[in-house]
């Protein structure tokens, strides 16, 4: 039996007892790991495909942290004297897979008894605020957008007149 799972942004083919190096996880050496991003998991015909993870895990423990071997970055530009030398190690992780298969832990759902008990309540507010207005004017609408509020609200108003003093007649009719 054999599994694809993701981690560290790529894809590694797995079985039980394999040893695999990855990106560098957040655990110590003996810890046990889990990954559930389960991208195939079966064997032969009895293959399970994910759209796009399968609702199982992985486990493996950790076998040891440390750093790859060390690559050499070189650049050089002729008849220029530029030369700079950089090295680098990437940190690993090396894991056991112990087993395949096992459920995936599941997310905590929001609890919807709650919710339903709220929405007489809540229904009850938007029909209150409904009935009062619930844009406030602002010096940031425009012009038009102030004319329209009026118009909602029957506010009687010069359409010609300045933003500021439109905006004046619609606080004192809103008062």
């Amino acid at each position: 039996m054999y599994a694809v799972i993701e981690t560290g942004g790529k894809q590694y083919r797995v079985q039980e007892g394999d040893v695999i190096t990855v990106e560098k996880l957040n655990a110590e050496v003996g810890d046990t790991v889990t990954f559930d991003k389960v991208l195939v998991l079966g064997e032969g015909k009895d293959v399970k495909v994910g759209t796009p993870y399968v609702d199982a895990a992985v486990t493996g423990s950790v076998v040891e942290n440390g750093k790859g071997k060390k690559v050499i970055i070189f650049k050089y530009k002729a008849k220029k004297d530029y030369r700079k030398k950089q090295g680098h190690r990437q940190p690993y992780t090396m894991v056991k897979i112990e087993s395949l298969g096992g459920a995936a832990p599941k997310k905590a759902a929001p609890k919807k008894a709650e919710s339903k008990k709220e929405e007489p309540k809540a229904a009850a507010e938007t029909a209150k605020a409904e009935t009062k207005p619930v844009k406030k004017v602002s010096a940031s609408m425009k012009k038009d957008e102030l004319i329209a509020f009026a118009k909602e609200n029957n506010i009687a108003i010069d359409e010609k007149a300045t933003k500021a003093v439109i905006i004046e007649a619609i606080e004192a009719a809103l008062k």
